[in-house]
């Protein structure tokens, strides 16, 4: 493998060494779950099923116009699971789904990188 001093002398950016063209994994995987709060829904759903009002407590400074944006499109992209209930007053519950707890190692990942390099 080159280093990236010999990729520098051949006159190559840093950008040509990570090419995304053509469908980069990388990208993909980012586009689903790039989002302000998408991070955090997943990370608060990666052991239970939460209602919304309890998913937004968690969440924090979140409005429920832009957590419900998120988990729509999470929903979309097959990551969260929505199930209503047919009671009154209506209940809505937010779980993963199996290709959602996939990413648990990534999530995890990134907890403990925030623990060792705090803001």
């Amino acid at each position: 493998m080159d280093t990236v001093n010999d990729q520098v002398a051949r006159g190559m950016t840093r950008f040509e060494r990570y090419d995304c063209s053509g469908g980069c994994p990388v990208e993909g995987a980012l586009e689903q779950i790039a989002g302000k709060w998408k991070g955090l829904i997943i990370y608060h759903l990666l052991d239970e099923t939460l209602r919304f009002n309890e998913l937004a407590r968690r969440v924090g400074t979140v409005t429920q116009r832009s957590l419900t944006k998120q988990l729509r499109e999470l929903e979309a992209d097959g990551i969260v699971d929505r199930k209503v209930f047919a009671v009154v007053p209506p209940r809505v519950e937010y779980s993963l789904t199996d290709k959602g707890r996939c990413l648990r190692d990534a999530i995890v990942a990134l907890r403990l990188w925030g623990m060792q390099f705090p803001k």
